[in-house]
């Protein structure tokens, strides 16, 4: 995840003159595609490990609400995908010649709200493919339509932020992430149990 990340930014960032208006313009997209399609494959190995062991019906007998189990692994997507976006955010700055000039928390919100968001649905979709020959494929043809909310908000807020926008500007931004987060987190923890049977 972390090489693919990198791969990308450091591919743009030939691709703009650094600190131009351009390579301004294009970060946010460059930025929310390492992190989206980095994500991506993390989440084909959310369960994999399980199936491919036989262990996923030891995990689904244990004696917890399903709902734990979906939840465990939606906070474990998070921590991975998170500390990729720490280690590459700081690369891109450099690389892009990105000036943020104390906008540092709004843009931390923007990517913590997007990120939960991501990996909320991302983990639900990854246990319905998980048992699919092409569950590779199937992944992101199922997450990328349900994750249009989240990828353009992301991407607007990040183009506010670094315009140097305050924070009313992205105030409104940050409400769809929010919404997105505490319904889709709520769906999916309550439709996991039915996922996981199938």
């Amino acid at each position: 995840m972390l090489v693919f990340c990198l791969l990308v930014v450091v591919i743009f960032s030939f691709t703009f003159d650094p600190g131009s208006t351009y390579s301004k313009e294009a970060a946010p997209g460059i930025l929310w595609v390492a992190f989206t399609f980095s994500g991506m494959l993390g989440l084909n190995r959310t369960f994999s490990q399980e199936v491919d062991t036989g262990s996923i019906h030891g995990v689904l007998l244990a004696p917890l609400d399903r709902g734990v189990i979906y939840l465990g692994k939606m906070i474990g997507s998070f921590i991975f995908m998170f500390l990729v976006e720490f280690i590459t955010l700081p690369v891109i700055i450099i690389f892009f010649d990105l000036n943020l000039e104390g906008h540092y928390l709004q843009l931390f919100v923007i990517i913590f709200l997007a990120t939960i968001g991501f990996v909320a649905v991302g983990t639900l979709f990854s246990a319905m493919t998980v048992h699919t020959k092409t569950r590779e494929l199937m992944l992101p043809i199922l997450l990328f339509p349900v994750m249009i909310p989240v990828i353009l908000s992301a991407v607007n807020a990040t183009a506010s932020i670094l315009n140097l926008e305050e924070w009313s500007k992205i105030l409104g931004w940050i409400r769809i992430l929010s919404a997105f987060d505490i319904v889709f987190i709520t769906l999916s923890y309550l439709t996991f149990d039915f996922v996981v049977e199938e």
